[in-house]
């Protein structure tokens, strides 16, 4: 049995928040597998179905994102589940708005719903992380995560909701002996044609595309390379003031009197 947790905060106050993506991962996978109703278990809202044979108990933690490690551990005692049955999805600032992967086990990067979840089961769980951006300033992260989700990620988002839906299937059989990359590659494809292009920052073997570009280091005028510090048009104009400026000093010493 695997037990997939959605990280986010309760209520309709919080139901649109960026935090709370990874409620609404579980809201498309429990639609999409047709899982039970949802019920008040286990200090939260659990529904029950299955995934390619395999028996999942959805699970959004009521404590609010800082005790969720309290509602998972209290699920995992009971139904006697492992940490490495364990998959969470969560919102992730480190990664570019759309980006997705996946990973066991690793830091929990300041998140307070993962740390409270590694205090109650330890870190050997699997991470879906699902990226959000980042607002650029560490002082402004928390306004951030807990802002609605902009009229303009609906382009992305809802996609992506669809896909890890419909690939949900990958997900729960590549949880046991490693992680199948088909989830992650499948999932990225749907989006692509769902969206014709690929989203600004989806998953990319290349980590420095994965990080948006407000939260990328600056690089400071003095090291940056001349390309980037004079645009094309302003190069193209002083090269050719200087061309006309060597004319006018070639036709002057030709025309200038012999002495």
């Amino acid at each position: 049995m695997k037990l997939i947790v959605g990280l986010g905060n309760p209520g309709d106050r919080y139901a649109k928040n960026r935090h709370n993506v990874g409620f609404m991962a579980l809201d498309a996978i429990a639609s999409r597998h047709r899982f039970g109703p949802w019920k008040r278990k286990f200090a939260g809202l659990v529904a029950e179905g299955e995934i390619a044979s395999e028996r999942v108990l959805l699970l959004k933690p009521d404590t609010y994102m800082n005790e969720s490690g309290r509602a998972v551990g209290e699920a995992c005692r009971f139904l006697k589940i492992g940490a490495s049955d364990v998959i969470a999805f969560h919102d992730e600032l480190d990664l570019g708005p759309g980006t997705l992967k996946v990973k066991c086990g690793g830091g929990n990067a300041g998140h307070n719903g993962l740390r409270s979840m590694t205090a109650h089961i330890t870190n050997d769980y699997w991470r879906v992380r699902l990226g959000i951006g980042h607002p650029g300033s560490k002082d402004a992260v928390s306004q951030f995560v807990l802002s609605d989700f902009a009229k303009a990620d609906q382009t992305w988002l809802a996609p992506l909701l669809d896909a890890i839906a419909e690939e949900a299937t990958h997900l729960t059989t590549g949880m046991t002996a490693g992680q199948d990359p088909r989830f992650v590659t499948n999932v990225l494809r749907r989006v692509r044609t769902e969206t014709g292009d690929k989203p600004e920052g989806i998953s990319s073997p290349n980590a420095q595309r994965d990080t948006p570009m407000s939260a990328q280091p600056a690089v400071s005028p003095a090291r940056r390379p001349q390309s980037a510090l004079h645009p094309a048009g302003e190069r193209a104009s002083k090269k050719q003031s200087a061309i006309a400026d060597n004319l006018r000093k070639w036709l002057a010493a030709r025309n200038k009197p012999d002495t």
